[in-house]
């Protein structure tokens, strides 16, 4: 049996991944397809822990280089765990987050820069998503979609934070264009899972021919 299939879902706060993950979920199930579905930080029940660690508000004296270092730790452990061995079985693996998360909100976000990249390459160990999307919407636009009184240690920060994310997305699209698959996530859920389903059904031909 062959390699699986590894597509990350990724995007500032509020740009719909959650929802999209579901109706690609559904769109997969539909054609044979069992995903496996999974997200960062968590996934195991190491990494789920780490997850209230870092996106808890009651840690605002968390240092930057703590908060990259544990989402690492947490990205290493779900590699090992759940992704590897789902992928080496030959499952389509879709994530919500990956990499792509710590190297945009950590290396520009945090200003940590190459460090953030090197931690999670050696923590991921060369199991790279096949596909990432990527949900492009405005960091005020993404924000509004989010309660104040829901906002996660993360998503508390400052405008400024979230539009170096972006600006960190933006180069990472333009840096794989091959891996990173960039949606209008402005529109309406309907408008961003038809242009998603467009890029799947691509996919799927081009690997499983379904």
């Amino acid at each position: 049996m062959g390699r699986g299939l590894f597509i990350s879902l990724e995007g500032s706060d509020g740009s719909g991944k959650s929802t999209q993950m579901d109706l690609i979920k559904a769109y997969l199930s539909d054609r044979g397809l069992d995903p496996v579905i999974t997200r960062e930080p968590g996934g195991t029940v190491i990494g789920e822990k780490i997850r209230e660690l870092v996106l808890s508000k009651k840690y605002s004296e968390m240092d930057d280089r703590t908060e990259a270092l544990l989402y690492a730790a947490a990205r290493s452990q779900h590699v090992a765990e759940i992704i590897k061995p789902a992928l080496e079985q030959g499952a389509v693996v879709l994530c919500d987050r990956f990499i792509d998360s710590s190297i945009v909100y950590q290396g520009y976000g945090r200003k940590l820069g190459e460090p953030v990249k090197m931690i999670n390459e050696f923590a991921v160990a060369g199991c790279m998503p096949d596909k990432t999307f990527f949900f492009k919407i405005d960091p005020g636009v993404g924000r509004s979609r989010i309660r104040a009184e829901n906002r996660d240690r993360l998503e508390c920060e400052e405008m400024e934070f979230y539009r170096e994310v972006l600006k960190g997305y933006k180069e990472l699209e333009k840096r794989y264009p091959d891996r990173i698959i960039g949606i209008d996530a402005a529109g309406s859920i309907e408008a961003v899972h038809s242009e998603v389903r467009r890029h799947l059904d691509d996919i799927l031909r081009e690997r499983y021919d379904v």
